[in-house]
């Protein structure tokens, strides 16, 4: 339990969790785009790619996915139990403190399901 009494502790602790948050978004947008990168490939030399190439973007891709859904999630727990440490005077009446916290699991669970689809529909 915390003993400050200031609700800039929860503050700072919301602005950590977007930080990971905007690291988790990246992450999976990189993941994103370099799994696509093959696909782009392919359209511009209008010759397929080799199973090594294509494996090679399409697993990367899908590990920086995963990466920043794992990013996603762990900095929401983390938020969670920090504010579970915070006192009523350190949390705003009405103020939402898992709205942050289901974002995370919501980017979480879309970049998973980025994932499992490349999978399924590249190999």
């Amino acid at each position: 339990m915390s003993y400050l009494d200031d609700p800039r502790v929860l503050f700072a602790a919301e602005r950590t969790l977007l930080a990971w948050q905007r690291t988790a978004i990246a992450l999976m947008g990189f993941g994103f785009v370099v799994e696509r990168f093959g696909l782009f490939m392919r359209m511009v030399t209008s010759q397929p790619l080799s199973t090594t190439q294509r494996g090679f973007s399409l697993w990367l891709g899908v590990s920086l996915l995963l990466l920043g859904a794992c990013a996603a999630i762990f900095s929401a727990l983390q938020f969670r139990k920090v504010v579970r440490g915070l006192g009523e005077k350190e949390i705003p009446r009405g103020y939402w403190t898992s709205l942050g916290v289901w974002l995370n699991f919501a980017l979480a669970v879309i970049a998973l399901a980025l994932a499992v689809h490349f999978v399924i529909d590249g190999s």
